[in-house]
């Protein structure tokens, strides 16, 4: 699918989730009938490495930059599996562990994490985390959402999917929260997933992750694109970027993924230099309808877009951004939340 069509279909279901749309799926009836039965079968194929056992990573990171009286940035992820960390076996290798510590060092603050994601999440349970989030006091300064994939496995509309999340976007921004986005992954790089699964997840995680930025960008949101972070890269080195279930990241894998988030999460907190928020034409950033920005993004890994202009002759404009990754520190221990 070139990135015009795909921005097209993206435009189609994020339209049809803002005005109350519910029927269009991400690929034909027949092939989610074929895409169940090969995924059903993958996951048989599919271990259980980590038992099913979440690290617990909530509490303070970055306890050099303490300074008495200043309270530490709160960081909160929100999501599935892979925002609560399922796959590895100690909280430091968590994202939430890892985006804490590389926040803390940019920011040189302490960073307070929180995570409600929970694993096996569709869209539809953001409500409720978002309403655990907003319960407590205070509103985190950033949330972190990742989302999507459970959605395509189980037969989600994507309008419905979109719908939710926008939905939780606007209520974590009008609360005063930033929000960054790792758009749907590529389900197309799972190593026990054959053909012609591996090709209908791909353009269906695709065709999902484009419209999410759509509907994440128009409520106030950032996106980072995850999908090829699960694909070339993880193509190429399977054993050491999934974990022990085939199926979650590996901890190599979800510092790759903190890797491209961190940079964004610190933009949206205006931490990042200046100089680097203009487009590098070098780097093919710059200003595009916010359809064809997303359809982009979606097969890019690591592509930032955030709403730039509110509208032009197409709609909404947006700044795709390829920021370059910076290193995560290894995340030290976390001291329990007062």
């Amino acid at each position: 699918m070139t990135s015009m069509s795909r921005a097209r279909v993206a435009r189609r279901i994020a339209a049809g989730a803002a005005y109350g749309g519910g029927g269009a799926g991400l690929v034909g009836a027949a092939a989610v009938g074929l895409l169940l039965a090969e995924m059903r079968l993958a996951r048989r194929h599919v271990g259980n490495g980590s038992g099913g056992r979440v690290p617990v990573a909530d509490g303070v990171y970055g306890h050099a930059y303490d300074i008495p009286g200043e309270p530490p940035l709160r960081l909160t992820m929100l999501g599935d599996s892979t925002a609560a960390g399922q796959g590895v076996h100690r909280a430091g290798q968590t994202p939430g562990a890892l985006l804490a510590s590389g926040l803390a060092a940019v920011a040189e603050r302490p960073v307070e994490l929180r995570n409600v994601a929970l694993p096996g999440a569709q869209s539809d349970d953001l409500d409720r985390q978002v309403a655990l989030v907003l319960s407590a006091s205070p509103v985190p300064d950033v949330c972190v959402i990742m989302i999507g994939a459970n959605d395509v496995t189980g037969r989600m509309p994507a309008t419905r999917s979109v719908r939710h999340l926008s939905a939780a976007v606007r209520r974590l921004r009008t609360a005063g929260a930033e929000v960054v986005v790792g758009t749907c992954p590529d389900l197309g790089t799972i190593e026990p997933v054959q053909q012609p699964l591996r090709w209908l997840a791909r353009r269906a995680s695709r065709q999902l992750a484009a419209a999410q930025t759509i509907g994440v960008v128009e409520q106030g949101g950032r996106t980072v694109s995850l999908g090829d972070l699960l694909g070339p890269e993880f193509e190429a080195n399977p054993r050491e970027l999934f974990g022990p279930d085939n199926y979650h990241p590996s901890a190599e894998g979800y510092a790759t993924a903190a890797m491209a988030v961190l940079p964004t999460v610190c933009a949206a907190l205006g931490l990042w230099p200046a100089e680097e928020e203009r487009p590098d034409v070098s780097r093919r950033e710059g200003f595009l309808p916010v359809a064809r920005a997303a359809a982009e993004a979606a097969s890019e890994a690591g592509t930032e877009v955030t709403a730039a202009m509110p509208t032009g002759p197409r709609g909404p404009w947006a700044l795709l951004k390829r920021r370059r990754r910076r290193r995560v520190p290894e995340a030290e221990p976390a001291t329990p939340s007062v």
